[in-house]
């Protein structure tokens, strides 16, 4: 990808995903506050903690929303970001129930792992071939709560994170705690 293409798509991005940073920090703390949903509260705590997780991210270029134009029904991405070295990166989140238990919810489980990397995948081969760009440009990654997947990303060139549900509560619990306590 030249510079010329990856401010096309920077470009295309802001029409599309027109909120700032704040605005978007506003809605993941209003997540964090009401969590009416564990996929959100999981992107809430990734989206916040970015740097911390994946430190060359530092642009958030757009959230959920399709890479190619209007055509949702090709996927959207959970998240992409532009990093400092100009590559983009592509990261889809899961909450993984790792806490329910037996033989359907193994299986269950099992799917969401496989899943989330065949998104991931597919988004950055996509990504290439619609915008252009060289998959050496294009880092892509997992974040889950299953610890599990942590190994799975090494032969498909995924990196994957993961925070633990109990951690992810705990996490959010202090969070709301600190707004709180700086509101005073």
């Amino acid at each position: 990808m030249t510079a010329h293409e990856l401010g096309q798509f920077v470009t295309y991005c802001k029409k599309i995903q027109p909120q700032s940073q704040e605005d978007i920090q506003r809605f993941f703390e209003g997540v964090i506050g009401f969590p009416y949903d564990k996929e959100l509260l999981l992107q809430a705590y990734l989206f916040l903690n970015i740097k911390h997780l994946f430190p060359l991210c530092s642009e958030l270029l757009l959230f959920e929303k399709s890479p190619i134009a209007d055509y949702t029904d090709l996927g959207k991405c959970d998240f992409v970001y532009l990093t400092s070295v100009d590559k983009l990166f592509i990261i889809e989140t899961k909450f993984i129930d790792t806490e329910a238990t037996g033989a359907t919810e193994r299986k269950r489980r099992n799917k969401h792992r496989n899943k989330v990397f065949e998104q991931v995948i597919t988004l950055k081969s996509r990504f290439s071939q619609y915008w252009g760009i060289k998959q050496e440009q294009l880092e892509c990654a997992v974040f889950t709560t299953d610890p599990e997947v942590n190994w799975r990303g090494n032969g498909v060139n995924v990196v994957t994170k993961s925070i633990s549900i109990d951690n992810l509560e705990k996490w959010r619990i202090n969070y709301m705690r600190n707004i709180y306590s700086n509101s005073k």
